[in-house]
């Protein structure tokens, strides 16, 4: 018979008022059969256990969903069975079975509450491993022994870790397959064998059971738990379970970081590492699977640490290796969006987003960026500007820059290339008429200054434009079309030198030659830009070059440009085209009259020019 003398000397704390009980006689809750306690601490012949139908109904349907914890239960149930038969323990199943409606309410203590019941009609010392289920216990006065849990007083080898050695990243575990692992570091190494024999499927039922047993015992965490997958944070380890359904057949991968660095074993330059300590807030750190992506987050986040910054992570799952000045968040209630709601009342100077794939972590990414706090996240992508694009169409485009300024890209686990955001109003790249004017999110290379994407609205769309390929796009364009251009402007004036600077041409015509040129009512111009997708600029010259004229007119694209003279800036002129008046308009800075070609004034100017009348203007009084 178990006394109290030996329940205190298992560490198993009796409430006052058990010596008057009959201790021979226990009830075990589900915490306590899933951590193995029943079968380890009485197996004595003589202690008769009472397994509530509603615990086994409860592993049952955990097991079912997929829980590991759930089928830990039933094998601990399955060895009470066999030392039941044995003579080792008395075993007994008392209760009712579970409601559809209990067994939902589960999570709200309904089992629990049962279970309590039980121990109370059956005069039995409930037996838990869970401290809430204990002081409910003893709110109600009902005899209780509760086993703290069981911390190992030295580590333990696992199975897994004789697949490791000091150059594996990642072991894979599948059965009937051998074991393979991945050796080397980011972006340099190579799949190799472990051993010949493939794993059976008992091994790795063997290797499963002993990664839940050590969680259970607070060496690591169940981070997820659905089923068919589980996935574990064990020490260094991130052990991902699958099982039939999900798989076909029971496969394990086990992941390890090989190496923690801090931000001084990258090779970055001086102009870089001022970024990232004096403006880069809304930073990304971007690459492959396997580039070393978390591997710089984490020297990133003991970089701010250690410049005295309040730095947390948000994790799923939570495997980053950071200092313990550094809180690891996951997912509150399983989601991020409660976890960032918390952020937002803790106020950090720096979080750690690893892992943002879904909508909800961009969004959630943004509201904590804009509330203020410094964000890092870690994104998967194959190229830089990919992880940018996933930002289109879940943040406002005008809202981007103020969320990323600056993105790093990590290749072979080096920083590659950076790039940084910033908003401007312009006319994008490729395009001329500056009324197509619009906000553009410039993307630049960091160390250069270069412009690389411009990032814009185009219709009903949101456009990602890679500018050096554009403006190639638009070289080659003109070689072909210059020669055709050329041929067709000496058609109308053989003199006219013609000069391309991209999608500007300027064009020098000879006086006697203008109005060919130019056309009736600007017709002919208009109809060749329009046929090559340029902007022509005519302008009179003398003989064969752009020389002097004794025509004031010496501009005509866009704009029809008039020579007034510096001396007469800032004074209104009036304008003819023989003898008729065609406008008056002030002389700007530069001693030039501008007139629009597509307005009234600059119709009237084309017409009386195609007809050959000289221009000149005069001082309006």
């Amino acid at each position: 018979m178990a006394t109290k003398k030996k329940a205190k000397a298992e560490g198993a704390p009796i409430d006052a008022g058990l010596s008057n009980l009959d201790f021979s006689k226990i009830l075990a809750d589900t915490s306590v059969i899933i951590d193995g306690r029943i079968s380890e601490k009485y197996a004595d012949g003589k202690t008769e256990v009472l397994i509530p139908n509603a615990v086994i109904q409860e592993l049952e349907h955990q097991a079912n969903t997929g829980r590991a914890v759930g089928r830990e239960g039933l094998i601990e149930l399955e060895k009470l069975q066999n030392m039941h038969k044995e003579g080792k323990i008395k075993l007994l199943f008392v209760g009712e079975t579970l409601s559809e409606k209990d067994i939902k309410g589960a999570h709200s203590g309904r089992v629990d509450e049962i279970i309590r019941n039980l121990a109370r009609e059956n005069s039995a010392i409930l037996v838990t491993s869970d401290k809430t289920q204990a002081s409910v216990a003893r709110v109600y006065d009902l005899p209780c022994v509760l086993f703290e849990p069981v911390t190992p007083e030295a580590k333990k080898e696992l199975a897994i870790e004789k697949f490791f050695d000091s150059a594996t990243m990642s072991v894979h575990l599948k059965e009937g397959v051998e074991p393979y692992a991945k050796k080397g570091r980011p972006g340099d190494w190579k799949m190799v064998q472990v051993r010949p024999e493939p794993l059976s499927k008992e091994e790795m039922k063997g290797i499963v059971d002993e990664l839940v047993e050590e969680t259970q015992r607070e060496r690591g965490l169940i981070e997820i738990d659905r089923r068919g997958c589980t996935v574990i944070q064990l020490g260094l380890y991130r052990i991902v379970i699958t099982k039939f359904p999900f798989s076909e057949v029971t496969e394990i991968t086990i992941v390890r970081p090989i190496k923690t660095l801090d931000l001084s074993d990258y090779p970055l330059s001086d102009k870089l590492k001022k970024r990232l300590e004096k403006r880069a807030e809304g930073i990304l750190v971007v690459g492959p699977p396997g580039a070393g992506k978390s591997t710089f987050a984490q020297a990133l986040a003991e970089f701010y640490a250690a410049m005295g910054k309040t730095v947390k992570t948000m994790e799923r799952p939570r495997d980053l290796q950071v200092s313990k000045t550094i809180t690891q968040y996951g997912p509150l209630d399983g989601s991020m969006r409660n976890t960032g709601d918390i952020l937002l009342l803790v106020r950090p100077d720096y979080t750690i987003y690893d892992e943002i794939r879904k909508g909800d972590d961009f969004l959630i990414f943004e509201d904590l960026r804009l509330a203020g706090v410094g964000m890092v996240g870690v994104i998967h992508a194959t190229a830089p500007i990919d992880a940018i694009q996933r930002f289109v169409g879940k943040v406002e485009l005008g809202v981007i820059p103020q969320v990323v300024d600056t993105l790093l890209y990590i290749k072979s686990g080096q920083v590659g290339t950076v790039y940084t955001l910033n908003m401007a109003v312009k006319v994008p790249t490729g395009m001329t008429e500056q009324d197509l004017a619009r906000p553009v999110v410039e993307v630049k290379d960091f160390e250069s200054g270069d412009l690389e994407y411009e990032i814009y609205t185009y219709g009903e769309q949101v456009v990602v434009i890679p500018v050096k390929q554009v403006s190639q796009d638009q070289n080659a364009h003109f070689e072909r079309i210059s020669e055709d251009l050329f041929e067709r402007i000496r058609g109308y004036s053989p003199d006219a030198k013609i000069e391309a600077h991209g999608k500007s041409v300027s064009v020098y015509v000879p006086e006697y030659d203008m109005s060919k040129v130019i056309g009736k009512g600007g017709q002919t111009v208009t109809g060749i830009e329009r046929e090559f997708g340029v902007s022509i600029n005519v302008m009179p010259s003398v003989g064969k070059g752009p020389d002097s004229s004794s025509s004031p007119v010496h501009g005509m694209g866009k704009n029809i440009n008039i020579d007034a003279g510096k001396h007469n800036a800032g004074k209104y002129m009036k304008v003819f085209a023989g003898s008729e008046y065609v406008t008056t308009a002030a002389v700007n800075k530069h001693g030039e009259i501008s007139i629009k070609r597509k307005g009234k004034a600059g119709k009237r100017m084309l017409s009386a020019l195609s007809s050959g009348k000289k221009v000149r203007v005069e001082e309006a009084v």
